[in-house]
C-alpha cells in the first residue's frame, strides 16, 4: 500500500506541475474566477507549505517552518519557482510514505483527532486533488481551452 500511495502522489504532483506549466499568461496564476476565492498560485503555495510541514516536519523531521497565512497572501512567485518547489516535494513525499508504517499513529492530531499515518496520507491526497481541480478550473476560466 505504501508504494501505491507514493505512486499516486507522484502522478498527481506531476499533474499539478503540468497545470502550472499550462498557464500561458503567468499573471493568471494570481487571479481568481467564479466562486474560487484563492488564486492558483496561492493554492500551489498552500499545497507546498502543507506538504512540507505535514510530511516533511511531522514525519520526516526536516525542520520546515510553515507560514500558513503567507501561503494565501503571497503573490507573484515566478511560475518556474512554483514548479521547482513542487518537483522537490515528489521525492520528499514518496520517500516519506515508503518509509512509514501506515497503521501507526500520526504524531500530532489531524482533523481534530488522533489519526493513523494512513488516514493522513489518504486525506492529504484527496486535498491535493481537490486543489488540483480548482487550479485546472481557474486556468480554463481565465485562459480558455481544456
Amino acid at each position: 500500500m505504501n508504494e501505491t500511495m507514493a505512486q499516486f502522489y507522484t502522478r498527481d504532483l506531476h499533474k499539478l506541475i503540468d497545470e502550472v506549466k499550462a498557464f500561458r499568461d503567468e499573471a493568471n496564476l494570481w487571479k481568481t474566477a467564479g466562486s474560487i476565492c484563492n488564486t492558483s498560485g496561492n493554492l500551489v503555495l498552500h499545497l507546498i507549505g502543507g506538504s512540507n510541514y505535514l510530511f516533511g516536519t511531522v514525519l520526516a523531521h526536516t525542520g520546515y517552518v510553515r507560514d500558513r497565512d503567507r501561503e494565501f497572501t503571497q503573490n507573484g512567485v515566478p511560475k518556474e519557482e512554483l514548479i521547482r518547489q513542487l518537483e522537490v516535494l515528489i521525492p520528499l513525499i514518496t520517500n516519506t510514505i515508503t518509509s512509514i508504517d501506515l497503521t501507526a499513529p500520526y504524531p500530532i492530531p489531524f482533523d481534530d483527532a488522533l489519526r493513523t499515518n494512513g488516514y493522513v496520507v489518504i486525506q492529504l491526497l484527496v486535498h491535493l486533488n481537490y486543489h488540483l481541480g480548482q487550479v485546472n478550473y481557474l486556468r480554463r476560466a481565465l485562459e480558455g481551452g481544456d
